[in-house]
């Protein structure tokens, strides 16, 4: 029996799996949206698609394939710090049918720095938090550690509406994403 955990965490909505489903950035939670799509082709056909449209030399996109993962990004003067990419991963279902998981993602470069804000934050959050713990059995005043735990929290909540911002910044190219998608695979 083989069982892939991965499969299972990256599928958090089982009930619309296996139908194409539009993303609603504004309705989202999440701030990395996906959709799911079943395409009646052979994944080898989809991927000879794509890579046929590397050889067009889009000015405005650019396609980057390995193996049955495909990445499309916004390149020259579109391309801003909050332009998103799509990250398709295609699987074999059978002979003739290929599911589509696509994951929109930021700039890895914005990613990386807003990890490490949150890293920085947690830190901090829990340093002061044992600073706290240790204050109040030593007896002293714990009100400067819980200010600074506060303003964490906060700076928690901050980076989360920053990152909607980006996100809904970015929300017309993600489109433009996804229409280029679409049309690659009924190309």
């Amino acid at each position: 029996m083989n069982i892939n955990f991965f499969d299972i965490l990256a599928n958090p909505y089982l009930f619309n799996t296996y139908k194409f489903t539009t993303m609603d950035a504004n309705n989202e939670l999440r701030l990395r949206l996906r959709f799911y799509k079943d395409v009646p082709q052979n994944i080898d056909s989809l991927r000879v698609k794509f890579a046929n449209y590397t050889q067009i030399k889009s000015k405005d996109y650019f396609v980057k394939i390995r193996g049955y993962h495909i990445w499309l990004n916004i390149k020259g003067p579109k391309k801003a710090y909050w332009s998103p990419h799509l990250h398709i991963e295609m699987e074999s279902k059978d002979q003739n049918e290929t599911h589509i998981r696509a994951l929109f993602g930021p700039d890895p470069t914005l990613w990386t720095l807003f990890m490490f804000f949150h890293f920085i934050i947690a830190g901090i959050f829990l340093i002061f938090s044992g600073i706290a713990y240790s204050d109040y059995i030593l007896k002293n005043s714990v009100t400067f550690d819980l200010v600074v735990m506060g303003l964490m929290i906060f700076a928690w909540f901050l980076l989360y509406i920053v990152a909607k911002q980006i996100r809904s910044n970015g929300h017309n190219q993600m489109n433009d994403l996804e229409n280029l998608f679409l049309e690659i695979i009924e190309s």
